[in-house]
């Protein structure tokens, strides 16, 4: 990873939201093994981002973990400015943070609408908006945003959560068009039906039957593909791409 970066000082960091657990703890343990200092942004679980520090820490990584709800502008401001001053550099954004308030549109409560597109969407736009700036003055930087499958094919009960993770591929794209002339790409990743808490109360009776591989996702598998847009220097002239890793859901 270090060669990511060969035009700037010092040891890349890297800022992933949502990464106490399940995916984005995937995505924080793999950046770090790839000698980036992570960033474990969490909103409600201090101890489990805390975990997930020390398990970086115990194999001679760096990690920090910050609290921060990415849709709150103030929070997310204070987390950047946090970063800045350990570390004063933002090499690589992962904007994994989200949650689900399932429903058909009918019961469909505006609160829950409301709260899957100020986190999932709005959340992402914070974010970048907030390490735009310091990767502009770098003139180099990768950010990856975590959409979803159903961001392209929509599905039932989860209108809310598919606007959203749509919004994040038109937002991917758009951005990838305004940064790239400074060397910042900008790439999102689409994963299937993932093995995780997120996922766990999912019924998942006929899913498999729509996954050719035949299987469930793991967390480490969407990481890997995060790892390569963020670290990898054949990355380096990919942008405004979206990446499914789904088993083939999405064909």
């Amino acid at each position: 990873m270090k060669d990511l970066h060969t035009n700037l000082l010092g040891d890349p960091v890297a800022v992933v939201t949502g990464a106490s657990r399940g995916i984005g703890r995937a995505i924080a343990l793999v950046l770090a093994a790839q000698g980036a200092k992570v960033v474990v942004n969490y909103a409600n679980s201090p101890a489990a981002a805390e975990a997930v520090v020390q398990e970086i820490q115990d194999f001679g990584g760096g990690a920090i973990a910050i609290k921060a709800d990415v849709s709150q502008p103030s929070e997310v401001d204070a987390m950047i400015e946090q970063v800045m001053a350990k570390w004063q550099r933002i090499d690589v954004l992962v904007n994994n943070a989200g949650i689900t308030k399932d429903g058909l549109l009918l019961r469909m409560k505006l609160e829950d609408w409301q709260k899957v597109i100020d986190l999932n969407l709005t959340g992402v736009f914070l974010c970048t908006k907030a390490v735009s700036k310091i990767m502009l003055k770098q003139k180099a930087g990768r950010i990856i945003n975590i959409t979803s499958v159903v961001g392209e094919t929509g599905n039932a009960g989860q209108a809310n959560y598919s606007a959203a993770k749509a919004g994040v591929i038109g937002f991917t794209k758009s951005v990838a068009k305004e940064l790239a002339s400074r060397g910042i790409t900008v790439n999102a990743v689409a994963p299937g039906f993932i093995t995780t808490d997120m996922t766990k109360d999912v019924k998942a009776n006929d899913i498999l039957g729509h996954i050719p591989l035949g299987r469930y996702g793991k967390p480490e598998e969407v990481a890997g593909m995060v790892r390569f847009l963020a670290a990898d220097a054949a990355a380096s002239y990919i942008t405004g791409q979206i990446f499914n890793v789904d088993g083939g859901m999405v064909m």
